[in-house]
């Protein structure tokens, strides 16, 4: 497999996580990274050891040898500079939610195509390899038929009024922020493993904190509870701290789930319970490596992450034998490993989500906040 140069466009939070996960694949450099000024840009760089960086990301375009970008900035950059970055000829991962709305992620799913580019968003969480069993125990018809699924994504990090992050900003984020967020990584969570579309949709959104205290600096992402109260100052919010939905899983299987950003004591409980007609399982990402197993006239159990007792194709998402966990950065090498297989080599198959995922998961997340609007059902 050839070498490949990408950029990382971001430096906050999940411009380490990518730039670190990256590197674990062993054909692809990191050669470039941007942000939002030739300062923050160069201070990411140093501190990571990347020889370029730079404030404006367009000057990274016109490099021939810049095969890749990875764009994880605030959503509200997500289009433009993904449009820019395609109709130059790279190939672009972007974190998600993909856009602001699904009529910009339907101009970048028709710009990919037109430009035969590889193209991802980011929903890592799909692999974990005990989610790949999963999703193989599904494919081989072991659950029956899915008769219904639910479960949470919960964390604690913006429970108190001087907790703050862009994401709470509607212009940089969307009007959705909890449910954008983490919600958005459920839903696709759900259909990738069944294989069923949701269909319809109700939902209740709920802002608890209608001011918070604004940091008059800024911060990374989780960093706000080390800042002290002389700090901020006060702002209006109108952005979700909390949904619940109801919903439909193609013609005939239900669901439900809530996202919480102000769950105390979770950190990042991420959960879903998906029944059959023959057994049920259930996954917590804050225990990654188990799988819960249930039947009802066998005794239950607790599988515990092995690839060599993976089942199917499942096993290939496992790079350590049994007993040595893979966690949280181990799924986004899992995904980046896929997408640049298929950077070098555009026969490989496409075994990532696209964005044509994203624009999915766009037209879903525009239903949740329609319905809650309502108050009522929403048909996808």
């Amino acid at each position: 497999m050839r070498k490949l140069n990408t950029a990382i466009i971001g430096t906050g939070f999940m411009g380490r996580v990518h730039t670190e996960g990256v590197r674990r694949l062993g054909n692809v450099e990191v050669v470039a990274v941007a942000g939002s000024s030739d300062a923050s840009a160069k201070k990411f760089a140093d501190s990571i050891g990347i020889a370029k960086s730079t404030g404006d990301y367009r000057t990274l375009l016109d490099d021939p040898n810049l095969d890749a970008v990875h764009i994880l900035t605030p959503n509200a950059l997500h289009y433009s500079m993904s449009m820019a970055a395609m109709k130059a000829g790279k190939a672009v991962l972007c974190e998600k939610p993909l856009t602001m709305s699904a009529a910009e992620a339907k101009e970048m799913v028709k710009l990919a195509e037109k430009k035969k580019l590889p193209n991802a968003v980011c929903h890592n969480l799909r692999y974990y390899p005990v989610v790949q069993h999963v999703r193989q125990m599904i494919l081989a018809g072991e659950l029956g038929a899915i008769l219904h699924t639910q479960g949470t994504y919960s964390q604690d990090w913006l429970l108190y009024d001087t907790d703050y992050n862009w994401r709470i900003e509607s212009k940089a984020n969307g009007a959705l922020r909890a449910m954008g967020d983490i919600g958005s990584h459920w839903m696709d969570m759900v259909q990738h493993l069944t294989g069923l579309p949701i269909t319809s949709v109700c939902a209740d959104l709920a802002t608890f904190h209608k001011t918070r205290k604004k940091p008059k600096m800024a911060i990374q992402t989780f960093a706000g509870k080390k800042l002290k109260s002389s700090d901020y100052e006060e702002v209006p919010i109108t952005t979700d701290d909390y949904g619940a939905v109801l919903l439909q899983l193609g013609d005939s299987a239900k669901g439900c789930f809530t996202v919480s950003q102000v769950a105390a004591g979770n950190k990042n409980r991420f959960t879903f319970e998906i029944y059959g007609t023959k057994m049920g399982v259930q996954w917590n990402q804050e225990k990654p490596d188990e799988l819960w197993i249930g039947r009802r006239n066998e005794p239950n159990m607790v599988l515990v992450k092995d690839p060599s007792l993976l089942k199917g194709a499942a096993a290939g998402f496992a790079d350590l034998p049994g007993g040595h966990s893979e966690g949280y950065d181990d799924s986004h090498k899992q995904l980046y490993k896929r997408f640049y297989a298929h950077v070098a080599n555009p026969k490989a198959p496409v075994e990532y989500p696209t964005f044509a995922d994203g624009l999915r998961g766009m037209i879903l997340l525009e239903k949740v906040l329609e319905s809650s609007k309502k108050r009522g059902w929403v048909n996808v």
